[in-house]
């Protein structure tokens, strides 16, 4: 997620941190840190509550936003929460790293990240980045996935020059200080721009030798794995995304009640571009695509280790 989207009403985080939810007197408490602010990715968390699921699970569910985006897994791998969101790529870093957490669920799963030059660039292909400026703002992981990328069309990151763009992604390309960035998100940026008028011209990492990701998924502890409320809110959860798939206009009133600084054209627009992408089961797991990306980020140095699945990911039986 950009720091653009990530600073959006940032001094407000306080009155999104942790929505008011209905709670029941003899409920289980459960307490998943999201990722960040509340944003449309959210979009099912949210359906959830309004269709009844977490109540009738006999949970009592607390959504937090933290103050620091890489606090979730630590809070989760310290005991301090039931479950955190994170990203595929970054579970891998944190188990590199010795941190008792596994991915237990998962919320969105297709890649929703993205290369974006804009039109008036003259970029129509990868081959055009040839001697260009490309930003970025995640030191190895995201310079590994546009070499991946330039890789597969017969180039290498030697024929490119990177900058860091500190997730200034939008402004970047606006003020033409780079040619195009990876790290833009095909459900919030490259719609930033289509809405502005700039023609974004989008590549997916997926369409040019990057393994396909879960983006959004659901950490837990390993000493947690068992807990009956996990379960129970995974179930919830599959519930609440078949209501909002089955009612995403009247979820999304409900959604900007309860966020009612997320009412804007953008937010909107992203919320109706939400529903493919959330994961219809999640506590599936694609062995094989978990598999897959440790075994391309071994390949590129990004983690060390090349672990049993079992240590980065496990599927929660119902």
């Amino acid at each position: 997620m950009s720091l653009n989207r990530r600073l959006f009403l940032s001094t407000a985080s306080a009155a999104l941190a942790a929505p008011a939810l209905a709670r029941a007197a003899t409920a289980t408490p459960f307490t998943l840190i999201l990722d960040w602010f509340v944003n449309p990715d959210h979009a099912p968390l949210f359906a959830a509550k309004y269709c009844g699921a977490y109540a009738k699970a006999g949970l009592d569910v607390k959504l937090v936003a933290p103050t620091d985006p890489d606090l979730p897994p630590r809070l989760v791998a310290a005991g301090k929460a039931d479950a955190a969101l994170t990203y595929q790529t970054e579970l891998y870093l944190l188990v590199d790293q010795g941190l008792p957490v596994r991915r237990t669920g998962t919320l969105i799963d297709k890649p929703l990240n993205t290369l974006t030059a804009l039109k008036a660039s003259g970029i129509t292909k990868l081959q055009d980045l040839k001697g260009r400026k490309v930003g970025y703002s995640v030191a190895g992981v995201e310079p590994v996935i546009i070499g991946a990328m330039l890789k597969h069309v017969g180039m290498s990151l030697a024929d490119i020059q990177l900058v860091n763009v500190n997730f200034e992604l939008v402004s970047a390309l606006q003020s033409k200080s780079v040619d195009a960035v990876i790290g833009t998100y095909r459900n919030y940026e490259d719609i930033q721009l289509a809405q502005a008028g700039l023609d974004p011209v989008i590549f997916l990492p997926e369409d040019y030798g990057v393994p396909a990701s879960d983006e959004l998924l659901l950490l837990s502890n390993e000493s947690g794995l068992k807990n009956t409320a996990l379960k129970a809110f995974l179930s919830a959860l599959k519930e609440g995304v078949a209501a909002l798939q089955a009612d995403p206009e009247g979820m999304l009133k409900q959604f900007l009640k309860d966020n009612p600084s997320l009412n804007d054209k953008l937010d909107i627009a992203s919320w109706h571009a939400m529903p493919p992408y959330f994961a219809k089961d999640p506590a599936k797991l694609n062995d094989a695509r978990y598999l897959t990306y440790r075994d391309f980020l071994l390949a590129n140095g990004v983690i060390k280790k090349k672990l049993p699945l079992g240590n980065y990911a496990v599927q929660i039986e119902a």
